[in-house]
């Protein structure tokens, strides 16, 4: 049975290409697309806008679909495309390539390491390294939002969920990266946690255009 934990043999000889599979992860991940959106379609600093955050639903805040749903495709696409690219070494440095992009997006360099909360690329990287996992994740946080009508509460509970989701799949070789970016995407979101707490967390709002 596949381990929960990268083979060390496997590690010590094959360390140039994860080095290079998270530095390709990190600089892709690093694209701020939400602000790229927003400039493209004339919507202003992002930064001004609700929570300041550089992610899809931020954007949906300044009213524009669009904008909205392209920020979250091409924030997922940036999880994708390494990892699909760095499997050809192997699921290791698949693996780190997604946690690379996901770093990425959190601490993207072009932002002074100001970025968003992960979510979307988060999800991309496991499109790429296990997609049954990645349908499972998006139905979480499909029922939540649908059920609570709030995005983070939506996000905390699919990343919390994503290791034991892969522990059931029987696809152990990605758990142990998950923990980690769980862990971290959960840090990036304690600011909602604790407006969650306090009953203040803002919900959902379609937009207009």
């Amino acid at each position: 049975m596949r381990g929960y934990l990268p083979d060390l043999i496997a590690f010590t000889q094959g360390w140039p290409y994860l080095l290079a599979a998270l530095a390709f992860g990190y600089l892709l991940g690093s694209i701020p697309f939400g602000m790229v959106m927003a400039r493209v379609f004339g919507l202003g600093n992002l930064r001004d806008v609700g929570s300041g955050n550089i992610g899809a639903t931020n954007v949906l805040r300044t009213g524009s679909k669009k904008a909205a749903i392209l920020t979250l495709v091409f924030d997922m696409l940036k999880g994708t495309i390494p990892v699909l690219i760095a499997a050809q070494w192997g699921h290791m440095a698949a693996a780190v390539a997604g946690f690379g992009a996901f770093i990425g997006h959190c601490f993207p360099v072009w932002l002074k390491f100001k970025g968003g909360k992960g979510v979307a690329t988060f999800l991309g990287a496991f499109l790429g390294l296990h997609w049954p996992t990645f349908i499972a994740m998006g139905a979480t946080w499909l029922v939540v939002a649908f059920v609570t009508k709030i995005s983070s509460l939506s996000a905390l509970i699919a990343a919390a969920a994503a290791p034991i989701i892969l522990a059931v799949f029987g696809a152990n070789e990605y758990v142990w990266i998950a923990v980690p970016m769980a862990i971290l995407l959960w840090w990036r979101h304690r600011e909602n946690i604790t407006r969650l707490i306090k009953g203040e967390e803002s919900k959902i709002s379609l937009g207009k255009k």
